[in-house]
Protein backbone atom coordinates (compact mmCIF):
# COMPACT_ATOMS: atom_id res chain seq x y z
CA UNK A 1 0.00 0.00 0.00
CA UNK A 2 1.38 3.40 -0.97
CA UNK A 3 1.90 6.30 1.42
CA UNK A 4 -0.87 8.21 -0.37
CA UNK A 5 -3.32 5.35 0.12
CA UNK A 6 -2.40 5.08 3.79
CA UNK A 7 -2.87 8.81 4.32
CA UNK A 8 -6.26 8.88 2.56
CA UNK A 9 -7.64 5.81 4.33
CA UNK A 10 -10.43 6.81 6.69
CA UNK A 11 -11.39 5.44 10.08
CA UNK A 12 -14.85 4.58 11.35
CA UNK A 13 -15.75 3.74 14.95
CA UNK A 14 -18.88 1.61 15.28
CA UNK A 15 -20.55 0.85 18.60
CA UNK A 16 -22.37 -2.41 19.33
CA UNK A 17 -20.47 -4.70 16.97
CA UNK A 18 -21.03 -8.00 18.75
CA UNK A 19 -23.99 -8.89 16.52
CA UNK A 20 -26.59 -7.68 14.04
CA UNK A 21 -26.34 -4.28 12.41
CA UNK A 22 -23.07 -3.25 14.04
CA UNK A 23 -21.27 -6.44 13.12
CA UNK A 24 -22.41 -6.30 9.50
CA UNK A 25 -21.58 -2.60 9.24
CA UNK A 26 -18.04 -3.31 10.46
CA UNK A 27 -17.69 -6.01 7.82
CA UNK A 28 -18.99 -3.69 5.11
CA UNK A 29 -16.60 -0.85 5.88
CA UNK A 30 -13.69 -3.29 6.05
CA UNK A 31 -14.64 -4.63 2.62
CA UNK A 32 -14.52 -1.06 1.30
CA UNK A 33 -10.96 -0.51 2.49
CA UNK A 34 -11.61 1.56 5.61
CA UNK A 35 -9.92 1.30 8.98
CA UNK A 36 -12.55 -0.05 11.36
CA UNK A 37 -12.75 0.25 15.13
CA UNK A 38 -15.36 -2.30 16.14
CA UNK A 39 -16.44 -1.77 19.73
CA UNK A 40 -18.22 -4.18 22.06
CA UNK A 41 -18.82 -4.46 25.78
CA UNK A 42 -17.06 -7.83 25.73
CA UNK A 43 -14.58 -7.99 22.84
CA UNK A 44 -14.57 -11.14 20.68
CA UNK A 45 -11.84 -11.64 18.11
CA UNK A 46 -13.67 -14.46 16.30
CA UNK A 47 -16.54 -12.35 14.96
CA UNK A 48 -14.61 -10.46 12.31
CA UNK A 49 -11.88 -11.44 9.84
CA UNK A 50 -8.28 -10.89 10.78
CA UNK A 51 -7.22 -7.65 9.14
CA UNK A 52 -4.53 -5.11 9.96
CA UNK A 53 -7.10 -2.37 9.36
CA UNK A 54 -9.36 -3.73 12.12
CA UNK A 55 -9.24 -3.03 15.85
CA UNK A 56 -11.67 -4.58 18.30
CA UNK A 57 -12.01 -2.39 21.37
CA UNK A 58 -13.87 -2.78 24.66
CA UNK A 59 -16.50 -0.07 25.10
CA UNK A 60 -19.52 0.40 27.32
CA UNK A 61 -21.40 3.48 26.11
CA UNK A 62 -23.03 3.90 29.52
CA UNK A 63 -19.65 4.29 31.28
CA UNK A 64 -17.83 7.65 30.81
CA UNK A 65 -14.49 6.11 31.80
CA UNK A 66 -14.92 3.38 29.20
CA UNK A 67 -15.71 5.97 26.51
CA UNK A 68 -12.64 8.04 27.39
CA UNK A 69 -10.34 5.01 27.46
CA UNK A 70 -11.63 3.70 24.13
CA UNK A 71 -11.24 7.01 22.31
CA UNK A 72 -7.77 7.57 23.76
CA UNK A 73 -6.75 4.11 22.55
CA UNK A 74 -8.23 4.62 19.09
CA UNK A 75 -6.86 8.01 18.20
CA UNK A 76 -8.48 10.26 15.57
CA UNK A 77 -11.54 8.96 13.73
CA UNK A 78 -13.45 10.26 10.72
CA UNK A 79 -16.87 8.71 11.32
CA UNK A 80 -18.82 7.68 14.42
CA UNK A 81 -21.65 5.17 13.98
CA UNK A 82 -23.84 5.05 17.09
CA UNK A 83 -25.39 1.61 16.71
CA UNK A 84 -25.26 0.13 20.23
CA UNK A 85 -28.71 -0.40 21.65
CA UNK A 86 -30.92 -2.70 23.68
CA UNK A 87 -34.48 -3.82 23.06
CA UNK A 88 -37.43 -4.01 25.38
CA UNK A 89 -40.73 -5.76 24.78
CA UNK A 90 -43.55 -5.55 27.31
CA UNK A 91 -46.52 -3.63 28.65
CA UNK A 92 -45.54 -0.21 29.87
CA UNK A 93 -47.78 -0.60 32.92
CA UNK A 94 -45.62 -3.50 34.09
CA UNK A 95 -42.25 -1.94 33.25
CA UNK A 96 -40.25 -0.81 36.30
CA UNK A 97 -38.81 2.67 35.99
CA UNK A 98 -35.39 1.18 36.68
CA UNK A 99 -35.75 -0.85 33.49
CA UNK A 100 -36.90 2.21 31.58
CA UNK A 101 -33.82 4.08 32.75
CA UNK A 102 -31.60 1.17 31.73
CA UNK A 103 -32.94 1.33 28.17
CA UNK A 104 -32.48 5.10 28.00
CA UNK A 105 -28.94 4.86 29.41
CA UNK A 106 -27.86 2.83 26.37
CA UNK A 107 -30.20 3.89 23.57
CA UNK A 108 -30.34 7.59 24.34
CA UNK A 109 -27.72 8.82 26.78
CA UNK A 110 -25.10 6.42 25.41
CA UNK A 111 -25.53 7.92 21.94
CA UNK A 112 -25.31 11.44 23.35
CA UNK A 113 -22.22 10.63 25.41
CA UNK A 114 -20.37 9.08 22.47
CA UNK A 115 -21.27 11.98 20.22
CA UNK A 116 -20.21 14.58 22.75
CA UNK A 117 -16.89 12.78 23.23
CA UNK A 118 -15.93 12.86 19.54
CA UNK A 119 -17.18 16.34 18.66
CA UNK A 120 -14.09 18.27 19.80
CA UNK A 121 -11.89 16.50 17.25
CA UNK A 122 -14.50 16.78 14.48
CA UNK A 123 -15.04 20.50 15.16
CA UNK A 124 -11.29 21.21 15.31
CA UNK A 125 -10.75 19.52 11.94
CA UNK A 126 -13.98 20.92 10.50
CA UNK A 127 -14.75 17.42 9.25
CA UNK A 128 -16.48 14.30 10.45
CA UNK A 129 -19.73 12.38 10.26
CA UNK A 130 -22.00 11.10 13.03
CA UNK A 131 -24.53 8.42 12.08
CA UNK A 132 -27.19 7.52 14.64
CA UNK A 133 -29.10 4.28 14.14
CA UNK A 134 -32.70 4.45 15.34
CA UNK A 135 -35.75 2.45 14.23
CA UNK A 136 -38.82 2.62 12.00
CA UNK A 137 -40.74 2.35 15.29
CA UNK A 138 -40.15 6.10 15.57
CA UNK A 139 -42.22 6.54 12.40
CA UNK A 140 -44.78 3.78 12.95
CA UNK A 141 -44.88 3.09 16.70
CA UNK A 142 -45.83 -0.46 17.63
CA UNK A 143 -47.64 -1.71 20.74
CA UNK A 144 -45.66 -3.21 23.63
CA UNK A 145 -42.47 -1.30 22.80
CA UNK A 146 -43.36 2.10 24.27
CA UNK A 147 -40.13 2.51 26.24
CA UNK A 148 -37.91 1.36 23.38
CA UNK A 149 -39.74 3.66 20.95
CA UNK A 150 -39.40 6.61 23.32
CA UNK A 151 -35.65 6.03 23.68
CA UNK A 152 -35.17 5.98 19.92
CA UNK A 153 -37.54 8.88 19.23
CA UNK A 154 -35.47 11.04 21.56
CA UNK A 155 -32.47 10.38 19.33
CA UNK A 156 -34.45 11.44 16.26
CA UNK A 157 -35.06 14.89 17.76
CA UNK A 158 -31.53 15.11 19.13
CA UNK A 159 -30.03 14.31 15.72
CA UNK A 160 -32.30 16.70 13.86
CA UNK A 161 -31.28 19.59 16.10
CA UNK A 162 -27.60 18.61 16.20
CA UNK A 163 -27.40 18.53 12.41
CA UNK A 164 -28.24 22.24 12.34
CA UNK A 165 -25.88 23.02 15.19
CA UNK A 166 -22.86 21.31 13.63
CA UNK A 167 -23.36 22.42 10.04
CA UNK A 168 -21.45 25.61 10.90
CA UNK A 169 -18.39 23.42 11.57
CA UNK A 170 -18.81 21.22 8.45
CA UNK A 171 -19.66 18.20 10.59
CA UNK A 172 -22.44 16.09 9.09
CA UNK A 173 -25.04 14.26 11.18
CA UNK A 174 -27.29 11.50 9.79
CA UNK A 175 -30.06 9.14 10.89
CA UNK A 176 -30.44 5.54 9.71
CA UNK A 177 -33.87 4.04 10.40
CA UNK A 178 -33.92 0.22 10.17
CA UNK A 179 -37.28 -1.38 9.49
CA UNK A 180 -38.80 -4.49 11.01
CA UNK A 181 -36.12 -7.15 11.33
CA UNK A 182 -37.19 -10.27 13.26
CA UNK A 183 -33.76 -11.91 12.89
CA UNK A 184 -31.98 -9.35 15.06
CA UNK A 185 -31.26 -9.97 18.75
CA UNK A 186 -33.91 -7.45 19.87
CA UNK A 187 -35.51 -9.89 22.31
CA UNK A 188 -32.90 -12.60 22.78
CA UNK A 189 -30.35 -10.15 24.22
CA UNK A 190 -32.73 -8.94 26.90
CA UNK A 191 -34.80 -11.86 28.14
CA UNK A 192 -33.96 -11.25 31.79
CA UNK A 193 -34.81 -7.56 31.42
CA UNK A 194 -38.21 -8.44 29.94
CA UNK A 195 -39.26 -11.09 32.45
CA UNK A 196 -42.70 -10.36 33.86
CA UNK A 197 -43.44 -7.46 31.50
CA UNK A 198 -46.52 -9.17 30.02
CA UNK A 199 -48.85 -9.46 33.05
CA UNK A 200 -51.99 -11.64 32.92
CA UNK A 201 -54.26 -8.73 32.01
CA UNK A 202 -52.22 -8.15 28.84
CA UNK A 203 -51.66 -11.75 27.75
CA UNK A 204 -54.56 -12.03 25.30
CA UNK A 205 -53.72 -8.71 23.67
CA UNK A 206 -50.01 -9.56 23.52
CA UNK A 207 -50.76 -12.87 21.80
CA UNK A 208 -52.85 -11.01 19.23
CA UNK A 209 -49.99 -8.60 18.59
CA UNK A 210 -47.41 -11.37 18.32
CA UNK A 211 -49.63 -13.34 15.92
CA UNK A 212 -50.04 -10.32 13.66
CA UNK A 213 -46.28 -10.07 13.25
CA UNK A 214 -45.49 -13.79 13.14
CA UNK A 215 -46.12 -14.12 9.42
CA UNK A 216 -44.08 -11.12 8.33
CA UNK A 217 -41.15 -11.91 6.11
CA UNK A 218 -37.97 -10.05 6.99
CA UNK A 219 -38.03 -6.63 5.36
CA UNK A 220 -34.77 -5.26 6.72
CA UNK A 221 -31.56 -7.28 6.87
CA UNK A 222 -28.30 -6.42 8.58
CA UNK A 223 -26.82 -5.95 5.10
CA UNK A 224 -29.55 -3.42 4.29
CA UNK A 225 -28.57 -1.40 7.33
CA UNK A 226 -24.83 -1.64 6.66
CA UNK A 227 -25.29 -0.44 3.09
CA UNK A 228 -27.56 2.38 4.25
CA UNK A 229 -25.02 3.52 6.85
CA UNK A 230 -22.38 3.52 4.09
CA UNK A 231 -24.64 5.66 1.88
CA UNK A 232 -25.43 8.06 4.72
CA UNK A 233 -21.73 8.54 5.53
CA UNK A 234 -21.00 9.53 1.95
CA UNK A 235 -24.06 11.71 1.41
CA UNK A 236 -23.34 15.43 1.10
CA UNK A 237 -26.80 16.51 -0.08
CA UNK A 238 -28.08 17.56 3.31
CA UNK A 239 -30.47 14.60 3.59
CA UNK A 240 -30.91 13.70 7.25
CA UNK A 241 -33.01 10.50 7.36
CA UNK A 242 -32.09 7.26 5.59
CA UNK A 243 -34.69 4.46 5.92
CA UNK A 244 -33.26 0.95 5.63
CA UNK A 245 -35.81 -1.46 4.19
CA UNK A 246 -38.10 0.48 1.87
CA UNK A 247 -41.37 -1.23 2.84
CA UNK A 248 -40.74 -1.20 6.58
CA UNK A 249 -42.91 1.74 7.62
CA UNK A 250 -45.96 0.82 5.54
CA UNK A 251 -45.73 -2.80 6.62
CA UNK A 252 -45.36 -1.90 10.27
CA UNK A 253 -48.34 0.45 10.16
CA UNK A 254 -50.49 -2.20 8.49
CA UNK A 255 -49.65 -4.78 11.13
CA UNK A 256 -50.12 -2.34 14.00
CA UNK A 257 -53.58 -1.59 12.64
CA UNK A 258 -54.29 -5.34 12.39
CA UNK A 259 -53.10 -5.98 15.93
CA UNK A 260 -55.18 -3.13 17.30
CA UNK A 261 -58.38 -4.06 15.46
Amino acid sequence: MSTTQQTSMKTVLITGCSSGYGLETARHFLSQGWRVIATMRTPREDLLPRDKRLRIVALDVTDPRSITAALEACGPIDVLVNNAGIGLLGAFEATPMATTREVFETNTFGVMAMTQAVLPQFRARRAGVVVNVTSSATLAPMPLVAVYTASKTAIEGFTDSLAHELAAFDVRVKLVQPGYAPSTNFTSNGQSRMAGLIPPAYEAYAQQVFASFAGISEVTTASDVAETVWRAVHDESGQLRFPAGADAVALTRANVASASA
